[in-house]
């Protein structure tokens, strides 16, 4: 698989396979709620009001000051991205735009945004030849690179995933660059539709007599010839999801702190038993599920292999995503698994 979140922190075993991915502007008017009735400095990290200053504290503890919330943003990284897009502020900015493209249909990008270099090593040049008001970045980025990126545009930093709390983590994304942007009002209603999106799933699992049902997610990459499979354990954003739609996690593997992933291969499928086995892989990366494992001795004599529960949902889900890409995933696994 090609492009994966540009993670830092992964374990040694999957930073050892993992590669890193790789002028329109916006004009929209701040949420006129956004000034009394918005949270407190003390509850949300900073303060807002709907024209004037924002301050905000970010995930790396830096304080955040801009005179006006920020229309001109850029996103290197593309979770971030599609919180942008999701909360109706076009990025001028984007790393990596065709991965992005390819891998993320939940928030399709408007206007035409500046690529900007791959999300592990976004060109400084580039972003300061956009004079962005902000420059919304992830801390899976080194220090180094962070320290740059400061010295040409005010920085926001925010926690892409944490293993303990991802639905969580991806809220408290949503809702600080929301803040940054004065769009809090649209924050709460893309956030209430992920909630609506998951009762609903829920439901007609529920309906389908699902409930409860052991679920391994994963995708797929071919290194040396040889297919590594990657398991998106319970404390990934997909397993999170999955719990949430009353599904059991049936991965026993323990996944890394940060993303909840793990690495195995076909001889570690063996301990799964009768699960349902769903996947997404980009139709320009190939399917080593399908090319590489059809004729694997081992993969047609797992459980759920012959018993045909086997679901390759729709490209375009970005499983590292936002809301916007949740919400694609629980309607291609719940469609899935009621047909």
């Amino acid at each position: 698989m090609r492009r994966l979140p540009a993670v830092a922190a992964l374990s040694a075993t999957l930073a050892s396979v993992l590669v890193l991915a790789g002028c329109g502007t916006t004009e929209h008017s701040t949420d006129s709620s956004d000034s009394a009735g918005s949270p407190s400095a003390a509850s949300a990290g900073g303060s807002a009001t709907p024209a004037g200053p924002v301050t905000l504290t970010d995930a790396s503890g830096a304080t955040v000051h801009l005179d006006h919330p920020a229309t001109r943003v850029v996103g290197t990284e593309w979770d971030v991205v599609e919180d942008l897009v999701a909360l109706g502020v076009a990025p001028v900015g984007v790393a990596d735009v065709k991965g992005y493209t390819d891998w993320d249909k939940a928030a399709p990008l408007t206007g035409s945004p500046k690529d900007i270099g791959t999300r592990g090593e976004p060109s400084t040049d580039a972003i300061a030849a956009l004079t962005p008001d902000l420059v919304v970045a992830t801390t899976d980025l080194s220090p180094s690179v962070l320290k740059q990126l400061r010295k040409v545009a005010t920085v926001l930093v925010v926690k892409p995933a944490d293993a303990a709390d991802q639905i969580g983590t991806m809220t408290d994304d949503l809702d600080l660059i929301a803040r940054a942007t004065g769009t809090t009002t649209k924050a709460t209603a893309v956030k209430a539709a992920f909630q609506d999106k998951l009762a609903t799933g829920r439901k007609k699992l529920q309906d389908a007599g699902l409930a409860g049902k052991k679920i391994a997610f994963a995708d797929s990459y071919v290194v040396s010839n040889q297919v590594s499979v990657r398991a998106y354990t319970s404390g990934s954003l997909i397993g999170a999801v999955n719990e949430q739609l009353g599904l059991q996690n049936a991965w026993t593997v323990k996944g890394d702190k940060s993303y909840g992933l793990a690495t195995t291969d076909v001889e570690g499928l063996t301990g799964l038993g009768d699960v349902s086995f769903a996947y997404i892989q980009n139709s320009s990366d190939g399917d080593p599920f399908t090319a590489n494992l059809g004729k694997n001795a081992v993969w047609k004599s797992l459980a759920f292999v012959k018993a045909g529960h086997v679901h390759r949902l729709p490209d375009g889900v970005w499983m590292f995503g936002g809301p916007g890409s949740m919400e694609a995933y629980i309607d291609g696994l719940v469609d899935a698994l009621t047909k």
